[in-house]
């Protein structure tokens, strides 16, 4: 479907039109969605900031998700009540859990922004972008948090995603815009010929070519 991530951003830029650059930011999910994210402010000329999730990973097992944070703490963690209870955990415990996340968010956010405060949301147009939609509990996290921080709306743009996440997330955002919605979906990368992993290397390299200064 897309070349690679950039090309999946021009083609999503196509789609989200004109947007006012003094009244939107750009919110890109590191690490996959700072490529494409890159390429909807090149197009729109509105500014681009990160906004950070992690998962948190359930006690002995951290590849299953209980649940997820993004950061700035201002927005209650997203919880997956089905695994928390197949955990014995409460909903007490996993904030708690998230917390202890936080760190480790802000360590992330210095590595690739320094002390690049985070841009104003308030009163503006959140877009958040990803490479793609899976499980959504990541892009949940993210609407959540640009909701906490008084966004007026809050726009996801993806260029691929499972068509029930897309419609989960239609109840969360103000508007969803994804490019396409293969059944059956099986993994965001089916929808890109190049789709190597992107470093850490190329998100702080893209976040210093975009740090413009705030628009007012």
């Amino acid at each position: 479907m897309f070349h690679d991530r950039k090309a999946a951003g021009r083609a999503l830029a196509q789609r989200l039109g004109a947007l006012d650059p003094a009244r939107s930011v750009v919110l890109a999910l590191p690490r996959g969605g700072v490529p494409v994210a890159q390429e909807v402010c090149a197009h729109s000329g509105a500014p681009l900031d990160l906004i950070l999730v992690r998962k948190i990973g359930a006690p002995g097992q951290q590849e299953l998700a209980v649940g997820a944070i993004a950061d700035g703490g201002e927005a209650d963690p997203v919880i997956n009540a089905q695994v928390m209870e197949l955990c014995g955990l409460s909903a007490g415990e996993v904030r708690d859990m998230a917390k202890a996340e936080q760190p480790e968010l802000e360590r992330r956010r210095a590595l690739y922004l320094g002390a690049r405060p985070r841009l104003e949301l308030a009163g503006k147009t959140a877009i958040i972008v990803d490479d793609g939609l899976a499980t959504g509990a990541t892009m949940k996290a993210a609407i959540r948090a640009a909701r906490a921080r008084q966004a007026a709306r809050v726009v996801v743009a993806v260029p691929i995603g499972a068509v029930d996440t897309v419609a989960e997330m239609q109840a969360e955002a103000d508007e969803v815009i994804c490019l396409e919605t293969p059944s059956p979906f099986w993994a965001v990368g089916q929808g890109y010929a190049n789709f190597d992993q992107v470093s850490d290397a190329e998100v702080i390299e893209a976040m210093t070519a975009g740090a413009a200064p705030q628009q007012a």
